[in-house]
């Protein structure tokens, strides 16, 4: 069956991720706890399915309480119609609002996720956050991305722009699965992938926290005896990191 492969081929790319982008997931969980330790910000931003990586960062049980998350209504798939999602991604000045308008400071990180990473919005946030001494990361697919042209008007594509670049290991137009008599390949990896890579990114910053004497600011679920009372008491330590509330 064709599920029993499209899992199969999940697992096989987070299994390859995991072990061909060591090197980068280690830079990027050093930065948050960089970020962490000094009382800067964490910031994630995607577009369209790409901002569910946001929402999977934050406010949750087992996450940071630190990782705050930029949404544009015009990216979120609640957009009515949602092919504007795709128009409004490739507008030239857009980012620069959605940077002017959210909290981001120098000496932040911003993790941008994109998987073809040629659209206008998430380059040009890279290159603003770079202009405003904001670190940046990409989430992307590299070999996806380097087969296509930019869209964005200085020519770069996301993984050319960003300090550091982590690769979902994806294949090209994001979808694993071929089915006899469809011309489309079905299946899409990103979104599953995407979300193991920025959990085990998270969790190695964490450690790294713990290894520095840095109590982490980890969210406990509300729905265990304790939960509550351990929330509201990291949220009030870190308010001024905190942007969603």
């Amino acid at each position: 069956m064709r599920s029993t492969e499209y899992i199969s081929s999940v697992l096989e790319t987070i299994e390859r991720a995991s072990q061909t982008q060591k090197d980068p997931m280690a830079k990027a969980s050093k930065l948050i706890a960089d970020v962490t330790e000094r009382k800067n910000n964490v910031w994630i931003f995607g577009c369209s399915h790409a901002g569910i990586i946001a929402e999977e960062a934050f406010y949750r049980s087992g996450g940071m309480v630190t990782v705050n998350p930029i949404f544009f209504p015009g990216f979120m798939l609640n957009t009515r119609p949602v092919t504007m999602t795709s128009k409004l991604e490739r507008l030239p000045g857009l980012a620069k609002i959605i940077f002017d308008e959210n909290k981001l400071q120098k000496g932040d990180l911003l993790i941008i996720h994109s998987v073809s990473g040629r659209n206008t919005v998430p380059v040009e946030l890279a290159l603003e956050a770079r202009d405003r001494g904001v670190t940046t990361t990409a989430l992307t697919n590299v070999e996806y991305s380097k087969s296509v042209s930019s869209r964005a008007p200085c020519g770069k594509r996301l993984f050319e722009v960003c300090d550091v670049v982590i690769d979902n290991c994806g294949c090209r137009g994001d979808a694993c699965c071929e089915i006899d008599g469809l011309p489309e390949k079905i299946g899409p990896t990103s979104t599953a992938v995407g979300a193991a890579i920025i959990n085990a990114v998270i969790i190695d910053a964490v450690e790294e926290l713990i290894g520095r004497g840095v109590v982490p600011p980890v969210f406990m679920s509300a729905n265990l005896d304790g939960g509550p009372e351990h929330n509201e008491k990291i949220l009030e330590e870190y308010r001024n990191n905190i942007y969603y509330m």
